[in-house]
């Protein structure tokens, strides 16, 4: 691995850049949004659009023109058989459209991710929402996450302490009676639904406290917003309490919580 990524990633320009290509690829997507965009379905029944695969191309281009080393591992290219075959140490999860329904359906939260793995832990990650033209990022290694509007400034963002009524963000997927159970189990008596990784982002400038999952989910779903709650302070735990870990078979996470302080 070159010394400029690893230099780049202690100093956070690494993450700045990964921000600067993910808001272009967002500038990308906006046009599409609530101008009745179709959307076709892949292999797996999911949606795709034209926003979906001409950000990827954005993202992937712009990547490899910074780290030309580094492999790429990208949602519209896995479901056209066009991943790499094996992983180096160093990789990139991207999902240039998170929330593609709710996109689709004219919904606010849908986002750009985009996440550096090392090995099998995400140590960098950027999600972009659109809608609201914010984003967040992990800071340099060991300095936190921001967020910034864009055009604006970056500001610090922290995970909350514990509150004694805690609230579960949940997928829109599942039933009411459901989320409520899912709510209970971790603790929370209160739960809001929302689509995208914009969850993890929530919880990371302490607004929610806590994220779980218990359906099927890609892992470029959730790397990047990995990336940013650990960098604020929080955690991602697989059904075996350890951290959610990357590099799986076919890239499939199986249950997950994502919790703040």
């Amino acid at each position: 691995m070159t010394d400029r990524l690893t230099a780049d990633l202690a100093s956070g320009a690494l993450a700045e850049a990964l921000a600067d290509i993910a808001e272009d690829a967002a500038r990308v997507i906006l046009p599409y949004w609530r101008s009745g965009v179709v959307a076709e379905a892949k292999a797996d029944d999911s949606p795709v659009t034209q926003a979906d695969r001409e950000a990827e191309a954005l993202i992937l281009a712009r990547l490899a023109e910074l780290y030309p080393e580094v492999q790429a591992v990208a949602e519209e290219q896995v479901a056209a058989g066009e991943a790499p075959t094996s992983l180096g140490e160093w990789y990139w999860l991207i999902d240039p459209l998170d929330g593609t329904r709710g996109f689709v359906e004219g919904r606010e939260s849908y986002t750009v991710n985009i996440a550096l793995i090392h090995r099998d832990v995400p140590v960098a990650g950027v999600v972009t929402a659109p809608a609201t033209q914010m984003t967040w990022r992990s800071g340099p290694t060991g300095g936190g996450a921001f967020r910034r509007r864009f055009g604006e400034a970056w500001q610090a963002i922290q995970v909350r302490e514990r509150p004694a009524s805690p609230i579960a963000l949940l997928s829109h997927s599942i039933t009411d009676d459901e989320a409520a159970r899912l709510a209970t189990r971790y603790g929370c008596g209160q739960w809001q639904g929302t689509d995208s990784s914009l969850k993890f982002c929530l919880i990371a400038e302490g607004r929610f406290d806590a994220y779980p999952r218990t359906g099927p989910t890609s892992e470029w779903d959730t790397a990047a917003g990995q990336a940013v709650l650990e960098a604020a302070g929080g955690r991602v735990m697989g059904e075996d309490g350890q951290r959610l870990r990357y590099g799986k078979p076919g890239y499939g996470n199986g249950p997950f919580v994502a919790m703040g302080g």
